[in-house]
């Protein structure tokens, strides 16, 4: 499991198309890996989802995923990823910051949930996080519970109602390319960045 610009954002407005197309394409090669690809950008998701990456959109290796923190901002990312041609969504709500209420879990696969940690951590309260797993329990969405978070987030933990939950998707199996097509298809990768520098 790979999880893609873990302290970053590859849809954010800056990062250009190129760059984001060769990530992809590398993901797209590189098939014997799951890619978890987390975005606040869900609106320019799902355009290039449904556009100029729409092949990589249907792959099932490649996780598309959006932050869900609270209400505003977070239930609207939602509704953008549902209208994603993804074949695998997730929604990672962390930091979980109020109570979401009833969600839409139409299309998706896979639900992480966990509280906001270090210094000034706000907290999360149980039931906020008992109503998504009973709504994922209904929909029949694997439910995954990271941490309570907190300004120390070990001693927390990650117990819910005296058990961890592990939910995921199923994973695809994909064999990994022999060694001579895998240098092969990075070395194309790999040109068509330095046409791009060249450019």
């Amino acid at each position: 499991m790979i999880f893609v610009n873990s302290m970053s954002d590859l849809f954010q407005d800056g990062v250009p198309l190129p760059y984001i197309s060769r990530v992809v394409a590398t993901m797209q090669l590189a098939r014997w890996h799951t890619y978890q690809v987390l975005t606040k950008r869900s609106e320019r998701m799902r355009e290039l989802l449904s556009g100029a990456l729409r092949e990589a959109a249907g792959d099932d290796h490649i996780w598309w995923g959006v932050s869900v923190e609270d209400r505003k901002y977070g239930l609207p990312r939602i509704a953008n990823l549902q209208e994603t041609p993804a074949a695998v969504r997730f929604l990672s709500v962390e930091p979980l910051l109020e109570d979401l209420g009833k969600i839409s879990l139409q299309g998706i696969s896979w639900v992480i949930v966990g509280g906001e940690s270090g210094p000034g951590a706000r907290p999360m309260k149980e039931s906020w996080v008992l109503s998504i797993r009973e709504q994922c329990t209904a929909a029949g969405v694997p439910f995954f519970f990271k941490q309570w978070g907190g300004v120390r987030k070990k001693a927390a933990g990650r117990m819910l109602r005296g058990r961890t939950y592990d939910g995921f998707p199923r994973r695809p199996e994909n064999p990994v390319l022999p060694t001579r097509l895998r240098l092969q298809h990075a070395l194309e990768i790999e040109g068509g960045l330095v046409q791009l520098a060249i450019a």
